[in-house]
């Protein structure tokens, strides 16, 4: 019998983004979009959301994680 690898992955919705990142709607939006009036809310680093229905999309919690300690670290050396 073949170990299993792949640990579960678990989308969250933009609710719980907003928990755990602190950051509002309008923020995480203006995260994934480049504004040529607004260009330092852009971060391309930060999560892209999928789509999980026709009207519905979330974020995998893993890359959600993986973004925060690497604002975290970021922080740390400035």
């Amino acid at each position: 019998m073949a170990a299993q690898t792949q640990s579960a992955l678990t989308i969250i919705r933009r609710k719980q983004v907003e928990a755990r990142t602190g950051l509002s709607r309008s923020t995480i939006y203006a995260k994934l979009r480049h504004n040529p009036k607004r260009p330092s809310d852009y971060d391309p680093t930060f999560p892209r959301p999928i789509d999980i229905g026709a009207k519905a999309v979330g974020w995998i919690e893993a890359e959600i994680d993986a973004w925060l300690t690497a604002q975290i670290q970021k922080s740390r050396k400035a």
